[in-house]
């Protein structure tokens, strides 16, 4: 990452920390019933499935790729956990099988588009409303019900759950991390986001990486979406609505370039914080709810807008 690259990144992920700094101040002063433990928990572990999947989104963005049918995904896993827990399988064999399905999902993605160099956007929304439509017609809006006593937050009970729930996601980012920061997969990643030629000249295989990207966005949505599911009684078929662009959105804010090779996780956790906050705030704060999405469409517009002034500069 060049010189200027470096300090653009430090100077997204500082606005949007000072962002969100200004927010939560904002709240301590008008709303401090924001600050209640058991309702910042419950925040936390709502979100925690988003900051999951903008993760993987994180990495299909940097290698100059986009994966919009994370929602649908999403949606299929949790049903399909629920099905198999409601069919007698034991919790370590349910969340197998749910990340399973969700890298099937993802190696299709990978494979039309690094195998039959198809563009990104046009298979993750032809996949997007396969598996959307299907689901539809399959369960035709209907919850799984009749899930036994150990899927409802993995049979420990509400508070035990939700410390699980959000040890699991801090785990899986701190991993993810590490990983993008020191293995030579992570470099590959931001090698062939930036200049995929170079990178095949360097001795890396961009189809492959681009198609590992692509299963492991499908594994991780696999895993978010179980983390997910478990939080209630039942499985909503449509759990995952909306959910590909609160991914985007976040990875975005948080300085992920759409046109491949830069962007960090510090980045993505920011903006999830950021976004995941502006609906509760406005709540609190005894404004409109409809503004939500207003206020986050201005914050993400002036983040690619950002983004396309420090490209011409260059």
């Amino acid at each position: 990452m060049t010189g200027r690259g470096w300090s653009h990144r430090r100077l997204r992920e500082g606005s949007v920390a000072l962002a969100l700094a200004l927010l939560l101040a904002l709240l301590a002063v008008c709303a401090p019933r924001f600050y209640q433990p058991d309702y910042l928990r419950g925040l936390i572990v709502a979100k925690s499935a988003v900051l999951i999947v903008a993760t993987g989104m994180t990495l299909v963005i940097v290698a100059r790729q986009i994966d919009i049918s994370v929602g649908s995904q999403f949606s299929v896993c949790g049903v399909i956990a629920g099905l198999l827990a409601q069919a007698g399988w034991p919790m370590p064999l349910v969340a197998l099988g749910t990340v399973v399905a969700g890298a099937v999902f993802g190696a299709c993605n990978g494979w039309l588009v690094a195998a039959l160099d198809l563009p990104s956007i046009v298979v993750t929304l032809a996949t997007m409303a396969i598996l959307r439509e299907t689901l539809r017609w399959l369960r035709e809006g209907a919850f799984v019900l009749g899930l036994p006593d150990r899927f409802q937050w993995f049979g420990w009970g509400q508070p035990a759950g939700q410390w699980i729930v959000i040890l699991a996601a801090a785990a899986f980012f701190l991993a993810a991390a590490w990983c993008l920061r020191h293995l030579a997969g992570g470099r590959a990643v931001y090698a062939v986001g930036s200049d995929a030629e170079a990178a095949r000249l360097a001795g890396m295989r961009p189809r492959l990486v681009v198609f590992l990207v692509f299963l492991g966005m499908g594994a991780i949505t696999g895993l978010a979406s179980l983390l997910n599911a478990i939080q209630f009684g039942v499985v909503d078929p449509n759990s995952g609505a909306g959910l590909e662009l609160q991914v985007i959105a976040a990875a975005v804010v948080g300085g992920a370039a759409v046109s491949g090779g830069r962007g960090t996780l510090a980045g993505t956790l920011l903006g999830v914080a950021l976004l995941g906050t502006i609906g509760p705030a406005l709540v609190f704060l005894n404004a409109a709810p409809e503004w939500e999405k207003a206020v986050q469409g201005l914050i993400i517009l002036t983040a690619v807008a950002t983004d396309a002034l420090e490209g011409r500069r260059r």
